[in-house]
């Protein structure tokens, strides 16, 4: 098959991804590539996947900052700049005679403008329920090229049902195969993810300080004042490392020496790809009940789950994670979470789709 992914163009994809959606988006196209399929990624300038076409849409990433997602916060950015963006994209896609589109891209005009479209295509959503982007789908639904509507989980397809229309569940995964794991594990513990809100560095910093571990943290400024406040006014601070983002290889090596993985989320968290990545290092995970961490961390075997804002709770967890057999981490990860397990629901998906008209191929 000939498939065209649109990335999310307010950020380049690249090592280190920013975040889950960018690393997915790098993952599921090398894996279809892989698999014998034609893959173009259409993505914003300075984006490489190494091994896969990626097609630079002349449109830097910088200029739409302001649609970086804000948990709690209406998108700043300037509309036009996302229409012309997304306009650009989909002409250079209508010429290329695709038999699937697969847009990852959360902004109102990526789903809008896909319905001109003659192929099938299928908007996932990565993340947590908004109004404008519920409006945008519920118009492409009129359309002459209804869209298929996915999310990365069954929490997160639940939260959305209150808004748009689900058809269906495609899980993220990762790709256990190329990520280490240790028996043994270290004496530290880590947190990895943007410096947002959502994301619950401080809670992390917090959990630490109390259960008396060290903690390391890996991450980008994504929120430059919430980074600032709650994750940078920390330098210096006994036990406490802050950290850049890291290549993803050179992530999972350090998750694999961790004792634990800290993922205090302070939203409903759709999928959890850190959380999947720890466990596949054989790292377990001490998480909020949040969101979908409740099916990626099997609560007592591959991690704890605390009720959400209890940082006492989850440093009495952390306390307790010698408990956690780390066999049974990369197990779990092996059987639930994997990236071919994910391949697979794409390439099911993808077969039962026809487009509009009979694409003729170029000659």
């Amino acid at each position: 098959m000939r498939i065209a992914i649109v990335a999310p163009l307010v950020t380049a994809i690249r090592e280190p991804q920013l975040g889950g959606s960018q690393a997915i988006v790098a993952d599921l196209a090398t894996g279809l590539q892989s698999r014998g399929h034609e893959v173009h990624v259409y993505a914003a300038s300075g984006s490489e996947i190494p091994g896969v076409t990626v097609i630079d849409s002349g449109v830097d990433a910088s200029s739409l900052a302001g649609l970086l997602y804000r948990h709690g916060r209406s998108p700043a950015s300037d509309a036009r700049a996302a229409d012309r963006a997304f306009a650009t994209v989909y002409a250079a896609i209508r010429s290329g005679s695709y038999d699937v589109v697969h847009n990852h891209a959360f902004d109102p005009p990526a789903i809008r403008l896909a319905s001109s479209l003659l192929a099938p295509v299928v908007h996932t959503l990565h993340l947590p329920p908004d109004p404008e982007m519920a409006r945008a789908l519920a118009e492409s639904r009129g359309s002459d090229n209804p869209p298929i509507i996915a999310t990365v989980s069954a929490p997160a397809a639940q939260a959305w049902r209150a808004l748009a229309s689900v058809d269906v569940i495609l899980p993220d995964g990762v790709p256990v195969d190329r990520i280490p794991w240790s028996i043994t594990g270290g004496d530290g513990v880590i947190f990895a993810g943007r410096f947002s809100p959502e994301k619950g560095a401080d809670d992390a910093i917090a959990i630490a300080r109390e259960a008396g571990v060290r903690i390391d943290l890996y991450g980008e400024p994504y929120d430059p004042e919430y980074a600032q406040a709650h994750v940078f006014s920390h330098s210096g601070e006994a036990g406490v490392s802050i950290h850049g983002g890291l290549i993803r290889s050179e992530l999972w090596r350090r998750m694999a020496d961790a004792s634990a993985v800290l993922c205090p989320a302070q939203w409903e968290e759709p999928f959890g790809m850190v959380a999947a990545e720890a466990q596949a290092a054989g790292t377990p995970v001490i998480a909020y009940r949040r969101g979908a961490l409740s099916e990626i961390i099997i609560d007592g075997q591959t991690g704890f789950l605390t009720p959400p804002d209890d940082v006492a709770g989850a440093a009495r967890a952390l306390k307790a994670v010698s408990r956690i057999t780390r066999a049974k981490c990369r197990k779990h990860a092996v059987a639930d979470l994997s990236l071919e397990a994910s391949l697979a629901a794409h390439e099911r998906l993808y077969r039962t789709l026809r487009p509009r008209v009979e694409v003729n191929r170029p000659a």
